[in-house]
């Protein structure tokens, strides 16, 4: 799987490239993390990511730095882009300035691109994720939907929304089954409003979300099901 993040506002796609990665890194904690530039790339990386790997083995996330610095990095990767687009595991591609010819070859492979342009707008109030995993925990199953459209259209991806809500439904487990937050090992906050949530809901309810999140994960990666963001609103619908 291939992400692509670019843009002149590079603060911003940096950013987001990081935080998809710590989203990433967290749900597949035994993962490979590999992160490369035009410093220390390594072909070797990319040809066993490219490898395929046996289904009890780690996955590699590899992170990609601003690698086209370096034209032989560029024309290498270019000449196997369909391959890590089709790859099981996943490579996070992250650069500032595109040319189009460039662009248009990786733009028929990528999985998901963002691009944070240099056009300087407005400021606006961004959605906080916080309000939908609020939504999630209260049982409101028309807010959690209200605001999940919300944070896709402030740039969340589906799989980061994935990660956020895995999270909500494992504090509030953690917290059901803990008398403090300490037993809980959550932030003294976290684990108050995850224990009062965990009230809306029943044990068996909660594993039943959790395995629902992890079956959508997988089938994704399996090709059985290709919308996340589809199979992410089912499951907000029927909380």
């Amino acid at each position: 799987m291939l992400y692509f993040i670019y843009g002149e506002d590079f603060k911003k796609a940096r950013a987001k490239a990081k935080n998809l990665r710590d989203i990433l890194v967290a749900k597949k904690p035994n993962s490979n993390l590999f992160k490369l530039n035009s410093e220390n790339f390594d072909e070797k990386i990319i040809e066993e990511g490219l490898a395929g790997m046996g289904l009890f083995e780690n996955k590699y996330i590899i992170f990609l730095d601003k690698i086209f610095e370096n034209e032989e990095i560029k024309e290498f990767i270019l000449d196997k882009i369909k391959n890590i687009a089709e790859s099981d595991n996943i490579f996070i591609l992250l650069e500032e300035k595109v040319d189009k010819k460039t662009l248009t070859k990786i733009e028929k492979h990528a999985q998901k691109i963002q691009e944070f342009s240099g056009v300087v707008e407005k400021e606006k109030e961004r959605t906080k994720p916080f309000f939908l995993t609020d939504a999630l925990g209260k049982r409101d199953k028309k807010g959690a939907w209200a605001e999940y459209q919300k944070v896709l259209k402030e740039g969340l991806v589906p799989e980061e929304i994935h990660g956020i809500l895995f999270w909500q439904i494992k504090t509030m487990l953690l917290a059901s089954s803990s008398k403090s937050s300490v037993e809980a090992d959550l932030n003294p906050f976290v684990f108050k409003k995850a224990k009062e949530f965990s009230k809306n809901y029943s044990e068996d309810e909660l594993k039943k979300m959790s395995s629902r999140l992890v079956s959508i994960y997988h089938d994704i990666r399996r090709g059985i099901t290709e919308d996340m963001g589809l199979e992410i609103e089912k499951f907000l619908l029927e909380i």
